[in-house]
């Protein structure tokens, strides 16, 4: 997948284009204040965009117009008033920045019924509230690129959802010196403990879906994992391990191949282990969609489903109740987490105060359908 920028596939006819007022001159003051910290000695200080543009070489518009994101700065002086900004620990206020009525809403792949479920979620919580969504993909990357920060910025949404995605150093300030909140869902790596997310229990889906074929009697169980950069299949394969040393069966490195959460990978990683001559008799993935590919694997090789081999996958897409056999899976609540994030996203933009708790999870069930039984007779 190459590169590109981010598409808005759904914008509204009035998205707001105004622009903060300024003073007209650097030794008068100014009406935008942003409490910060010291970089002469002091501890504290109220700075101004007045004398953030004196300690920059620049006029205050010019200071106005990197705040909106404008793209008419020469990026030398964008890279010195941005870093200004961030050295003053500066914040706009909230009550003098307008803001468009939308919520950026960004992927790092978009294309799978999984963003779908993710989708209609935020959509139903936008839709509630006025607002419309504007979609992004960083192709493959876990931190949206620069462009994309800027152009959030000239937006200047009610907040940003960031999904399997995070923000950089650089990226946080510059949301947070423009009052743009954001929450990130089922993060990649740690967010931070100021950051707000929402994830699910994954090592307990994990856990769940194991202990259920090792009670089924399945001692030989196999595992496609997701990405390891991602800490919820780094969650989802810990869980199954727990599982199996728990039933005091041993974890065996050969049974458990990696995965990236697409088709392709669950029929190609699926066709390695089931052609083992001691290939396993069941088999846990990383999502719905590697387990698809290990139907098709299966099918190929002329294993039935489950008669031979057991599958349980993770996330509870539509599709699995549709194939056949319909596939025992890990119900991940994707809808409601996007609705969760959405919420959380607007509480803050609102200015309820950051909620008590910054890591929400909600709660992964088993659901067992027909790709699961015991294992074949020896």
């Amino acid at each position: 997948m190459t590169a590109r920028e981010p598409v808005e596939t759904r914008t509204t006819d009035s998205e707001s284009r105004s622009t903060e007022s300024v003073n007209r001159s650097a030794t008068s003051k100014p009406r935008t204040t942003a409490t910060a910290a010291s970089t002469t000695g002091r501890s504290a200080q109220t700075a101004t965009l007045a004398e953030i543009a004196r300690e920059a070489g620049v006029s205050a518009p010019t200071v106005s117009k990197v705040l909106n994101g404008r793209a008419d700065v020469a990026p030398a002086t964008r890279t010195r008033v941005e870093g200004l900004l961030r050295a003053h620990g500066y914040r706009r206020r909230r009550a003098e920045a307008s803001r468009s009525p939308l919520i950026d809403l960004v992927f790092h792949e978009l294309e799978s019924a999984w963003a779908m479920e993710v989708i209609r979620g935020v959509e139903n919580v936008a839709r509630d509230a006025g607002l419309s969504v504007v979609l992004s993909e960083s192709a493959g990357r876990l931190t949206p690129g620069r462009t994309w920060a800027d152009q959030v910025a000239a937006r200047r949404p009610h907040g940003v959802i960031l999904v399997l995605s995070g923000l950089d150093e650089s990226q946080r300030a510059l949301l947070t010196s423009r009052s743009i909140p954001f929450v990130v869902m089922d993060p990649a790596g740690d967010p931070g403990a100021d950051v707000p997310s929402i994830g699910a229990t994954n090592w307990q889906g994990g856990l769940a879906a194991t202990r259920h074929l090792v009670e089924l009697g399945h001692r030989r169980i196999g595992a496609i994992t997701g990405p390891s950069r991602m800490m919820c299949s780094r969650a989802r394969i810990d869980g199954y391990r727990a599982a199996l040393e728990t039933a005091g069966l041993p974890v065996d490195q050969d049974l458990i191949r990696p995965g990236d959460f697409h088709h392709e990978t669950g029929y190609r990683q699926g066709l390695e282990l089931l052609r083992r001559p001691d290939r396993p008799t069941a088999v846990f993935t990383g999502n719905d969609l590697q387990a698809l590919g290990l139907y098709e694997a299966a099918r190929e090789l002329g294993l039935r489903i489950p008669e031979d081999l057991s599958v349980v996958g993770f996330d509870d897409l539509p599709v699995t109740r549709l194939v056949g056999p319909p596939l025992t899976t890990v119900r991940q609540p994707l809808m409601e987490m996007a609705e969760a994030a959405a919420k959380l996203v607007l509480d803050l933009a609102r200015e309820e105060g950051a909620p008590a708790a910054t890591r929400v999870e909600l709660a992964t069930s088993l659901v067992v359908r027909s790709s699961t039984g015991e294992p074949p007779a020896v």
